[in-house]
């Protein structure tokens, strides 16, 4: 089922960058953090040791061809089952896609490894880096993010402020909330403290819409999403659902059923979702769902009334 794009995945619809066209440079699950939050599940190896997991030139001759298709999209996005800032050639990465293509680099990081000077320099080159926090402080930390004994709140937070002001490229830093846990006033305002002293170009404020690691961590209602987005200062974004935006008329014909699977195995999805991303007509993308349903390689599962499609065992 899987096809030549092993690394190279989408475009996705995504709700902060358009049609992103994914890279994936990591392992499934290899992370610095086990975050309550994740749409991925629980993370099977948690480790803070950098080095190549995939050949960055795998990676870019994967890119070369998919661009030679004339796949349209909005940013090229270094994210994925993992956590990008891992692999030792990030910054080669970046520069060989900087080659291939005028498209924009985007790098989503969980933060963890901003602190490492050698980690700052590779991102230096991309064009905006979305850093997260989701935290105001140590103990919320290691309760929503779960991270790697090696990571403090203290080194993982002052690396966001030292890159920011190194970097000259755009930050966005995101700020993800949960109901009962950090979308409340004293949580936020402590995050929203460290958010100012950050200073990002903007703050996205974002909540759980997919189907999360843990049962426990659920949606910050709109309402209180607006009343916490006026705790931070400077320009303040929440995050809505991309996935709902009206399909591009232009299909790619050409979309397989691996990749559909390639997209979610990374980024669990609805119907709607799916066809955003892939361009596919919604008549054309339930077909092929249906079938990989049939043959037992997709699943489903409800989340906040919508009904996502994953990769059944989580990977492939």
């Amino acid at each position: 089922m899987r096809d030549k794009f092993k690394h190279v995945y989408g475009p996705v619809a995504s709700r902060r960058l358009g049609r992103s066209l994914g890279i994936d440079l990591i392992p499934y699950k290899t992370c610095s953090y086990d975050c309550i939050y994740c749409q991925l599940g629980r993370t099977t190896n948690k480790t803070v040791e950098r080095f190549e997991y995939v050949p960055a030139h795998d990676v870019l001759e994967e890119l070369r061809e998919k661009l030679s298709r004339g796949v349209p999209c909005d940013y090229i996005s270094l994210a994925g089952c993992g956590e990008p800032t891992l692999h030792s050639s990030i910054g080669e990465l970046i520069e060989g896609i900087k080659r291939l293509t005028k498209v924009p680099v985007a790098v989503l990081t969980n933060s963890s490894l901003l602190y490492l000077s050698e980690v700052q320099e590779a991102l230096m080159k991309s064009d905006l880096v979305i850093p997260s926090l989701d935290a105001g402080d140590e103990d919320m930390f290691q309760y929503v993010n779960r991270p790697h004994k090696d990571i403090s709140f203290q080194h993982m937070v002052n690396g966001i402020i030292d890159f920011t002001k190194k970097f000259s490229g755009r930050v966005w830093l995101e700020v993800f909330l949960i109901s009962g846990v950090t979308g409340m006033i004293p949580e936020t305002k402590k995050i929203a403290a460290w958010a100012e002293k950050i200073g990002a170009d903007m703050v996205q404020i974002n909540t759980v819409d997919r189907p999360a690691a843990e049962d426990f961590a659920c949606a910050v209602e709109r309402k209180q999403m607006e009343k916490l987005a006026t705790l931070f200062s400077g320009v303040v974004e929440i995050i809505g659902a991309a996935e709902k935006n009206k399909t591009s008329d232009k299909s790619l014909r050409d979309a397989t059923d691996a990749d559909i699977i390639n997209l979610l195995v990374r980024r669990p999805s609805t119907i709607s979702g799916i066809c955003a991303g892939l361009a596919l007509h919604p008549h054309e993308a339930t077909k092929k769902i249906q079938h990989l349903v049939e043959e037992g390689l997709v699943t489903t599962v409800r989340a906040d009334h919508d009904l996502f499609y994953k990769t059944a065992g989580g990977q492939i």
